[in-house]
């Protein structure tokens, strides 16, 4: 029998006080079939929904896994989107935290560059788009020689978009002899001949109670012509009086549409689609995961990559297209157990569309009467007054992680020829530092940054003002996590 509880598992003391700060109590029912397998360092094809709790079924074993004293990286994660991408290295990064794992992001729209220094630095483990990641590959500035453990996460969602080509080139670039783990939330046969060709003798774990959308999300449609959309829109808003909601668009001309309307309502929102630069596009999720403002209006580009515990309602102002883009997009809500709320708007030439959905989710959404006026006018003023207030800020996932750490700048890095152990050196010839009290040492051009552990951050802080590093006295600031 699967043991559930976070301590019955053989991991380590770093991995256990990190999880523990990030509130995993228990684990899901993901987690508890994938971790001790993974940990066995068996193949797996993991087939399970969105919001069931899989980064971590496959991030804390990896986490457990990585030897920490080797430079080169030793775990690649591919994922459909940047979002994505972002989202997962988070994730590992949080998990990994008093390990002093380092995790790097590559994908596309950012500064290859970057990237490639980063790279060049002792790295555990890479998370990236496929385009992106075959770019590092074939300019030779990610060295893949000994990656032991490869996730292919959401590889539906790759195979409709088209890079299963990509993943098998990378693939064929990595060493025979690793962990190979495949999540998907549908298994198609083009995955299934993925899993056949490059995995051995994987583990099959099927979830199928832990997040059906039909189990924890409240499915709602109303029909309406294209015109009276927005209408109905504020309508249901009002009456709803969410504390935060996704509203979904098919096109970007659509997001920016909707949110034209909603800001000459003075909604609080902002929007978020694939046309907009990448560092704006991440400002915004971080905002919205933050609660500064509670709508967002998004194309598809944000159905994966979120992981926020509490959106209380997810609106499809347009149904989509395909099946599988409606259980992403409703899973931004009802997240690992808790109950959601999805409400979709059906137009009369869409019936086909719905069609697809009810056979795929296995039930018929229900369909509700658009509220009435008096009902709307009845909700105005509690509705007036949360759009007045301020939201409450939430704290980010990992911000309980970095409150007995201290992040400092050096003003010396490659330029003047700084290395990682001229750092290291001078951090443990002060008394009371170990190499365990030191976290992640990043050199840029003119610039070290380093993380102090353990609450130790305000003596090495005070004691660098006076204490020379690499034979001379340096400027040394603390850094804002």
């Amino acid at each position: 029998m699967m043991k559930a509880n976070v301590n019955d598992y053989k991991l380590s003391n770093e991995i256990l006080k990190a999880i523990s700060m990030l509130n995993f109590k228990d684990f899901t029912k993901v987690q508890e079939q994938v971790i001790p397998v993974v940990l066995e360092q068996k193949d797996v094809v993991v087939k399970s929904q969105t919001g069931s709790g899989k980064t971590a079924a496959f991030a804390i074993p990896i986490c457990e896994l990585v030897d920490w004293e080797e430079n080169k990286p030793q775990a690649l994660v591919i994922t459909p989107t940047r979002e994505l991408a972002i989202q997962v290295k988070e994730d590992i990064f949080n998990i990994g935290r008093f390990k002093r794992l380092k995790v790097s992001a590559v994908y596309g729209k950012s500064p290859f560059y970057n990237e490639k220094k980063e790279l060049k630095q002792k790295t555990h483990v890479v998370v990236g788009t496929p385009g992106r990641i075959m770019d590092h590959i074939d300019k030779e500035t990610f060295d893949t020689s000994n990656i032991k453990y490869l996730v292919i996460d959401e590889a539906d969602e790759m195979l409709n978009m088209g890079f299963v080509d990509q993943i098998e080139t990378i693939i064929n670039s990595l060493p025979k002899e690793r962990v190979t783990i495949l999540l998907s939330a549908t298994m198609p046969k083009d995955i299934e001949k993925l899993c056949n060709r490059y995995m051995k003798n994987p583990v099959h774990i099927e979830i199928e109670e832990e997040n059906k959308a039909a189990d924890n999300i409240c499915q709602e449609r109303y029909e309406v012509s294209e015109l009276d959309k927005i209408k109905l829109l504020r309508d249901i808003t009002i009456v709803e009086n969410p504390d935060s909601c996704i509203i979904f668009c098919n096109t970007k001309l659509k997001v920016d549409e909707v949110y034209s309307e909603l800001s000459r309502l003075q909604y609080a929102c902002r929007k978020i689609h694939g046309g907009m630069e990448q560092e704006d596009r991440l400002r915004i999720m971080n905002g919205f995961k933050k609660g500064y403002f509670r709508y967002l209006v998004a194309t598809d580009v944000a159905a994966r990559g979120i992981d926020i515990d509490n959106i209380s309602l997810v609106i499809n102002y347009d149904i989509p297209e395909d099946k599988e883009s409606y259980v992403h997009r409703i899973g931004r809500t009802g997240r690992i157990g808790k109950l959601g709320h999805a409400i979709t708007f059906v137009t009369r030439n869409q019936t086909r569309f719905l069609r697809d959905i009810h056979d795929y989710i296995g039930k018929e959404i229900m369909l509700k009467d658009r509220p009435e006026n008096k009902m709307v006018d009845d909700a105005k003023e509690e509705f007036a007054e949360k759009m007045n207030t301020r939201p409450e800020i939430k704290e980010e996932k990992g911000a309980e992680l970095s409150k007995e750490i201290m992040k400092l700048h050096i003003n010396a890095g490659k330029k003047t020829k700084m290395r990682a152990m001229d750092i290291v050196g001078t951090l443990c010839s002060i008394e009371g530092m170990t190499k365990e009290d030191i976290g992640i040492i990043n050199i840029d051009d003119i610039s070290t940054f380093v993380e102090i552990l353990n609450d130790k951050g305000e003596t090495v802080f005070r004691q660098l003002q006076n204490k020379p590093i690499k034979g001379r006295l340096r400027t040394v600031s603390k850094v804002d996590m």
